[in-house]
């Protein structure tokens, strides 16, 4: 039977569950409060420049790769994907950085040269962390979250010491070099969560990062947006932007009957939010609510972040595409952000120049420079503030890449918490959204179908299975299986 999906959000678990229902001929529709389509992986085109304004990592392929091929599709039709070499480079002082390149060998000898011996058991490390994504990615991630009897299985059982412990201490059980700690323990990050609260089964994601590479789509992560907006098109999906969603309607019988868009009602069978969990709730009348606001407050959310999108007239020396600055404490920036969140006076950083790599991305002779700097979600977000911060990182960054930049910007623009909540309704301004602690995890999570309306779903990340790219696209193949099932 031929129903009418809305979905709410064109992020990429929107766009995936979109995909997948219309495949099963359904009558879908996307509703975008924004003017362009993709969520958080919008684009920022300003001077000649590109700039991806949210995800920039392009990780685990082979997910990417599976969601093409259940639309006759192969990555390869969509756009071109070069894996980076070095993958990216983590810099720990002036003249002092070491760089992860595209093989396991020369991730080993870069280890081997830091520590004697660590090469070792970096192979033994690996063999434990491929392992664990591949029960990950055949037994666990492709589960709805329904039950905690998904996670029970006869591989699962045999790994449970693995849940008990948890990342940090392994990492600083085998490794002394402080250097290493900090590169072995850096992939979980992608969890939103502290490695001394993430379980070690989460070692997978070193998998994803040494064993399966970091890889870029020429022209940007948008290739991606603009893929999954193609197949979606080519099955019927029909988008809306500026279609902003005050309410969804519930019937007598406690069934969603439609959304408000733009002060319109739009009447369909099946409500679908890929928007932030916590906002669609507000959507509903309280008494048709799943979670309350003391649920939501005592969560663990992910980090937010504080943004630069920078325009350079000049070519910068000393940086890859990926560049991550650990010059400073890894465990009080971490404080600040879980322990007793305020802005980090000395923050990690990240750099992103993205036309080292990708001449599209920037003018001729000229450079794009994306900066992340990981803050607490419901920081106080000013102009001083951000004013400061700018001034901090670019210092820093002149004076670990040796050369001056400040008088080379043509333009910046800036993105933080307020615009996390005005852009994309994020609750507190987390970008990332929940992490993936232990608590937090499958069955543990918010749910993909409410508990109290009839058909109306959620996907995304905070929801299963968790924050990143690739499970937002498992995420709406889980909920569009959900609701396949249901009728």
């Amino acid at each position: 039977m031929k129903r009418k999906i809305v979905i709410i959000g064109s992020g990429f678990s929107s766009l995936s569950a979109a995909c997948y229902l219309a495949q099963e001929n359904n009558e879908v529709h996307v509703y975008e409060k924004n003017s362009t389509l993709g969520g958080r992986a919008r684009q920022l085109k300003k001077e000649g420049f590109t700039f991806d304004m949210g995800p920039s990592w392009y990780w685990m392929p082979d997910v990417f790769e599976s969601f093409y091929n259940d639309f006759g599709k192969k990555t390869s039709d969509l756009y071109e994907l070069d894996r980076l070499d070095p993958g990216y480079q983590v810099v720990f002082g002036e003249n002092e950085s070491i760089a992860i390149g595209d093989s396991l060998e020369k991730i080993y000898a870069v280890f081997e040269h830091e520590e004697v011996g660590s090469s070792t058991k970096l192979k033994r490390f690996m063999a434990s962390a491929k392992e664990n994504y591949t029960i990950a990615i055949q037994d666990l991630v492709y589960r709805p979250g329904l039950s905690p009897l998904e996670l029970v299985t006869p591989v699962t059982i045999r790994k449970i010491n693995y849940f008990l412990s948890n990342i940090k201490k392994d990492v600083y059980k085998e490794f002394k070099s402080p250097k290493l700690r900090q590169i072995l323990q850096f992939p979980v990050l992608f969890l939103g969560a502290k490695p001394a609260n993430t379980p070690s089964f989460y070692n997978f994601m070193n998998w994803a990062d040494f064993g399966l590479g970091t890889w870029h789509p020429k022209n940007g992560m948008y290739r991606i947006v603009e893929g999954m907006v193609g197949i979606a098109e080519s099955l019927g999906v029909v988008f809306h932007t500026d279609a902003s969603v005050s309410k969804i309607e519930v019937d007598a019988s406690g069934k969603a009957k439609g959304i408000l868009v733009n002060g319109s009602f739009v009447a369909a069978d099946v409500v679908l939010s890929g928007a932030d969990y916590h906002h669609t709730e507000t959507l509903l009348e309280p008494k048709h609510r799943a979670y309350s606001e003391a649920y939501w407050d005592k969560k663990v959310f992910a980090p937010s972040s504080l943004l630069f999108y920078i325009g350079l007239d000049k070519k910068v020396k000393n940086v890859f595409h990926h560049n991550l600055f650990f010059d400073v404490d890894f465990d009080t920036h971490a404080q600040a952000i879980y322990d007793h969140p305020a802005w980090p006076e000395n923050p990690l950083f990240y750099a992103n120049f993205p036309s080292t790599s990708d001449p599209s991305m920037a003018p001729e002779g000229k450079e794009a420079c994306f900066l992340l700097i990981p803050i607490a979600p419901d920081l106080e977000d000013t102009p001083e503030l951000r004013a400061h911060y700018y001034d901090l990182v670019l210092t820093r960054l002149e004076k670990l890449t040796q050369q001056e930049l400040k008088s080379h910007v043509l333009f910046k623009e800036s993105f933080c918490v307020n615009d996390f909540i005005e852009d994309y309704n994020s609750y507190k301004g987390n970008a990332y959204g929940m992490a993936n602690t232990l608590l937090q995890t499958a069955f543990l999570r918010p749910k993909l179908k409410s508990k109290k309306v009839k058909d109306l779903y959620f996907t995304g990340q905070l929801t299963v299975p968790g924050p990143g790219v690739p499970p937002a696209l498992i995420s709406g193949k889980l909920v569009a299986e959900l609701i396949h099932k249901k009728t």
